[in-house]
């Protein structure tokens, strides 16, 4: 009995137990964060560029088959050579058809071999041609008149 009392009568003094030493300077250290500006919506950067291609097959439900060509130099000859390859993309309204131009995004992986949406292509801005004439065109873009125009207006 005497060795239970003993073990009862032990106190373990270290500064740990009483809180004088604080644990700040021996836990792991914390990461501070600088403080967050409020935040506005903004799209991420994505970090692949997007792909451009033509649809070559579109027989699949909600899928495309793109093929994208890119020009490579030849490991030899060193001349720029067309590259092909063929991607699978999602086309969830089956609006694409054969030879359709498109913009491949990646996006979370949809199956095994998809792993692109498609999106129609940005529609260009086109010159409209005037039936007037290239010089009487030209003159107007810079809004000077010419020689020819200049008589014509003082007579």
């Amino acid at each position: 009995m005497s060795l239970t009392s003993a073990l009862n009568s032990l106190t373990i003094s270290t500064p740990f137990l009483h809180g004088s030493t604080p644990l700040s300077r021996f836990s792991k250290p914390t990461l501070q964060l600088p403080p967050s500006r409020p935040s506005t919506f903004v799209l991420p950067i994505r970090a692949m560029r997007s792909m451009q291609g033509r649809v070559v097959a579109s027989s699949g439900d909600k899928t495309v088959a793109v093929e994208v060509t890119r020009l490579a130099p030849h490991p030899k000859y060193k001349r720029r050579v067309r590259k092909k390859k063929k991607f699978q993309a999602h086309d969830p309204d089956n609006q694409f058809q054969i030879g359709d131009f498109v913009q491949l995004e990646k996006s979370r992986p949809i199956s095994k071999t998809k792993t692109f949406l498609a999106v129609p292509l940005p529609v260009k801005a086109k010159k409209e041609k005037k039936a007037e004439g290239v010089e009487k065109g030209s003159s107007s873009d810079l809004g000077i008149p010419l020689e020819s125009q200049q008589q014509e207006l003082q007579a």
